[in-house]
């Protein structure tokens, strides 16, 4: 009885000496991030399975860095027991995170009527292949895939594809406006509060260059146009792979 009480105490202890590390080494990180990073805070700091080395998320972003606060790590981090990539595990789980907080009330969805999957594409509405993919919005639909729609006119905030995504946005039936956006019609011109600059944003923290810019529901980026049926097997890879 004694020694099971002393076991556990030790135990508490050990745990408790951790939790303090884990909370000495956050904070150092922090500090040293403040120094080089100032206008970006980390959302959460964490311990990885390798000893000394914390992953650093930042909205969208995951970083990783030693606990003195030296060194950053970019790049594959693969754990060769199980051949995961760690670093691109926690960057999905990130843009996950990222996109939930946007929230589907603030997207334009086009659901499926039995999904299997569903995709945020980031998209702008003069964009070619943006166009192409839309034309073959129920090829997609019909394959299982519900289809999120986030702005990203790459012109920017002063651009007409801007206003374009903000009339979309503003517009009594966006479905229908965003199709009809798509297809070249000039549509009327409104505006309301809109999450059009949002969008870009999160957009530009995830490192987007071109559009459209999809992200499947494993978190993982596929950039570019992907025909649907393509997509679809893509999706039921990615899922077998999680």
């Amino acid at each position: 009885m004694i020694k099971r009480v002393v076991l556990t105490s030790l135990t508490a202890l050990a745990l408790a000496a951790s939790a303090v590390v884990l909370a000495d080494e956050a904070a150092t990180i922090r500090a040293a991030l403040a120094k080089v990073l100032p206008d970006f805070k980390p959302t959460s700091v964490k311990a990885t399975p390798m000893e000394g080395l914390y992953e650093v998320e930042i909205g969208p972003q995951v970083m990783f860095v030693t606990g003195d606060g030296r060194y950053l790590i970019d790049g594959a981090i693969v754990d060769l027991e199980t051949r995961e990539n760690i670093a691109e595990s926690a960057q999905s789980r990130a843009r996950l995170r990222a996109i939930d907080q946007i929230g589907e009330d603030n997207m334009v969805t086009f659901e499926a009527a039995s999904p299997e999957h569903t995709i945020t594409v980031f998209t702008d509405i003069d964009c070619g292949y943006c166009r192409k993919l839309h034309g073959q919005i129920q090829a997609y639909n019909d394959a299982g895939i519900s289809v999120h729609y986030l702005f990203y006119p790459r012109a920017g905030e002063k651009s007409e594809s801007f206003e374009k995504a903000v009339s979309v946005w503003c517009a009594d039936d966006r479905q229908d406006a965003m199709t009809r956006a798509k297809a070249g019609e000039k549509m009327p011109k409104r505006d309301c509060t809109n999450p059009v600059a949002q969008h870009m944003e999160l957009g530009q923290l995830m490192g987007i260059r071109g559009t459209p810019a999809i992200v499947l529901d494993s978190g993982e980026m596929v950039p570019g146009y992907v025909e649907p049926k393509r997509l679809a097997g893509l999706l039921e890879q990615s899922t077998a792979a999680n």
